[in-house]
């Protein structure tokens, strides 16, 4: 029999088997102060009526910001924007502190350079496992040219030439 530490090894790392984009998720959290944190757990839902979905840890800090509110951005990352991608990944105090970003209709940040943004209104949350489903309805959407910034077994990637 397979124990339970190597059988979530073995999903682990089947999973990072599975090239993504890599996203920031932003909102506003209490006090208009700026929240975020990078994620490859983004997907589209459906084109009618346009829904996108993020997945959040259940035990992390930044939860409660986004089930607090009623818009979150995210911010498709450029290929050139790993640095970025780090910090908003860390456990800096501030990650927005000289980031450059506007707010958008909805007053959710979108970082500059990002190769597309998506704002949402939230729709619904789901529990699952140990994360929650954060279902967003798709209001305003741009994008841009520019390479993706991927992530690939545990790492950063680019698109082959």
């Amino acid at each position: 029999m397979i124990s339970p530490a190597n059988a979530q090894f073995t999903f682990r790392q089947a999973c990072a088997r599975y090239a993504t984009g890599v996203t920031i998720s932003t909102t506003m959290g209490a006090g208009g102060t700026p929240q975020g944190f990078t994620a490859n757990s983004f997907i589209s839902v459906s084109l009618d009526p346009p829904l996108v979905l993020i997945c959040i840890d259940r035990s992390a800090n930044i939860v409660e910001h986004f089930r607090a509110a009623n818009f979150f951005g995210i911010n498709v990352l450029e290929a050139s924007q790993q640095d970025l991608s780090n910090r908003f990944a860390g456990r800096v105090q501030d990650r927005f502190e000289s980031v450059n970003w506007t707010a958008g209709t909805s007053g959710v940040p979108l970082l500059a350079g990002a190769i597309a943004h998506f704002e949402c209104r939230l729709k619904k949350v789901i529990e699952a496992g140990d994360h929650d489903i954060f279902i967003g309805e798709v209001l305003h959407s741009k994008f841009s040219e520019g390479e993706p910034l991927l992530y690939y077994k545990s790492g950063y990637s680019n698109l082959a030439p």
